[in-house]
């Protein structure tokens, strides 16, 4: 029996959102760092309901925290009172800390 492919198989997330990219070629379980990165950046508290929905809390709090490599710092700051995390179990937090600023 054949598995029945939902064509609507994507989040429902605003066009704008993504503006430098072909909405309708995102791969979105391949490209979700891209994807939950940018909804955190710039979305709403909706747009975070749903990433949450369409990839499961525990699945967007993993990459948040382990595959992420850059979030400003205010999204860092949205994203631990949002998951009740501290920065420190950021990857890109540990990161941005472990990276040498100018001195000018």
């Amino acid at each position: 029996m054949k598995e029945k492919v939902d064509i609507m198989d994507k989040p429902d997330l605003p066009k704008p959102l993504f503006w430098e990219f072909r909405y309708d070629d995102i791969e979105w379980r391949q490209e979700y760092r891209t994807v939950i990165a940018r909804v955190i950046e710039r979305g709403t508290p909706e747009h975070w309901t749903e990433i949450i929905r369409y990839y499961g809390e525990s699945f967007v709090m993993n990459a948040i925290k382990n595959e992420i490599v850059f979030l400003p710092d205010y999204a860092i700051d949205e994203v631990c009172a949002y998951f009740s995390l501290d920065r420190d179990e950021l990857f890109c937090y540990r990161r941005k800390q472990s990276k040498l600023g100018h001195w000018i």
